[in-house]
């Protein structure tokens, strides 16, 4: 039999996050682009002794992890407006940002240094929500990163376009030159409830339903927003997107800070998924999202970043970390969100949230071969009693060590395989001193 497109890759513990089975010297065989089966190492060698096994020693090989909701162009605001509350941080100097440098150069750019860092810290697929969708979408294509990339809409101009019709009308064209590539899919990126009024979420929805693309929008994220549109629609932002067919199984609702039992039942209701993003809204202190809560009302929740300029990195082994514990402290629980569920946030809930748990999100015969590897040999990580604790409380992305996207290495021995690391922090401080000549002058 010819095996000479087959891999195996040994590990001394395997989480499948199947059945929540973690498993000993176990081997994932890999057949080009997919997983064929998961064997004890000594099956593995006698079923195919004609293959070399790469062979991890002492660390973890689990699914890649999901990084549910960013703004990977924004990398190049890192640092750039800190400590500021949300709309202070959005209107007097995102937005203004945006307007002056966002561009498709920008974007292709900014992307580009955001899937390096990211496929550094073990993530192997990210969802996006940003202007000129088509960058982003070219970028993570070229590189070999499994990709969702919402195009934003709003009822007002930016870089990307004049108004709704020809944000939606953008995003139609980029679904249609991305829907026969492997790793990238396009969706609708309403902005948010505040800035996107009813007749383009109508259309989104109608558009949606046709052409079975996901909808990404911020939503609950700030006391103020809710207050806000109670008083202006006499409508919780939810009941509102709810009444207007919005919400649904293929929609993620990122952030939801602020939540009551009204809105929890709306979620459950047309099984729409929440996008929880702890580390950006500690930041911006907009509120804690009640997720053991919303788990137990039997809403998927997936965990993401959110963006550079808000957070600010894009390691979702640290987010991971911060999400299980302000969730015991939000919960007042200390067995709240344990371990491996947080691990499931950042993998088969994150998968399930977009759509694609039949394809990523654990190691199963026939899925997507989207792995990483954590190495344990690290003296904060010893004493080893359960790896799975050990990778959400002690582990750090440091510790990646090997990550592949459809069975492609593009992490090995920590080091990137097919990007030039020294090549983007130059490109990326030639952006930082360009923006800061401008601010100067």
């Amino acid at each position: 039999m010819d095996h000479s497109n087959v891999s195996l890759i040994t590990s001394e513990w395997v989480l499948t996050l199947e059945h929540d089975s973690l498993l000993n010297n176990h081997t994932v065989i890999i057949e080009s682009d997919r997983i064929v089966e998961v064997l004890p190492n000594e099956d593995a060698i006698n079923k195919y002794p004609d293959v070399t096994p790469t062979d991890l020693g002492r660390q973890l090989l689990m699914p890649g992890l999901i990084n549910c909701h960013g703004h990977a162009a924004m990398n190049l605001f890192k640092g750039m407006a800190d400590d500021l509350p949300l709309m202070t941080w959005l209107e007097k100097h995102i937005w203004p940002a945006e307007g002056q440098w966002v561009s498709p150069e920008f974007v292709a750019d900014g992307t580009k240094l955001a899937i390096a860092e990211m496929l550094k810290s073990g993530t192997t697929c990210f969802s996006d929500m940003y202007f000129f969708p088509e960058e982003s979408a070219n970028v993570a294509a070229e590189i070999g990163m499994r990709a969702i990339c919402y195009g934003p809409i709003l009822d007002f101009p930016t870089p990307y376009g004049g108004g709704p019709d020809e944000y939606i009308e953008k995003i139609l064209k980029a679904n249609d030159q991305f829907k026969h590539q492997p790793l990238v899919d396009i969706g609708f990126g309403p902005h948010a409830p505040y800035t996107v009024s009813d007749e383009p979420l109508e259309k989104i929805r109608t558009l949606a339903d046709q052409l079975s693309m996901p909808i990404q929008i911020h939503l609950h994220e700030t006391a103020f927003e809710v207050h806000d549109a109670i008083e202006k629609t006499g409508k919780r932002p939810s009941q509102r997107l709810f009444d207007l067919g919005l919400l649904g199984p293929d929609v993620q609702a990122v952030h939801v800070t602020q939540v009551d039992e009204s809105d929890i039942e709306l979620f459950k209701q047309s099984n729409t998924s929440v996008i929880h993003c702890p580390e950006s809204n500690l930041k911006l202190a907009s509120g804690f999202c009640p997720i053991h809560k919303l788990q137990q009302a039997g809403i998927n929740v997936a965990l993401g970043t959110d963006g550079s300029a808000s957070n600010n990195d894009l390691d979702m082994i640290g987010e991971m970390r911060t999400a299980a514990l302000v969730a015991k402290a939000v919960a007042q629980d200390a067995s709240a969100v344990p371990a491996l569920e947080t691990i499931k946030m950042a993998t088969i809930n994150s998968a399930k949230a977009l759509g694609k748990e039949n394809e990523i999100g654990s190691i199963r015969a026939g899925k997507q071969a989207d792995l990483i590897s954590i190495d344990f040999n690290d003296i904060a990580c010893n004493p080893i009693y359960d790896p799975i604790s050990q990778l959400v409380y002690t582990a750090t992305r440091n510790q990646v060590d090997h990550v592949w996207v459809a069975g492609k290495l593009q992490v090995q021995n920590k080091q990137l395989c097919h990007l030039n690391e020294k090549q983007l922090i130059e490109l990326a401080q030639s952006w930082a001193d360009k923006i800061q000549t401008a601010n100067q002058a």
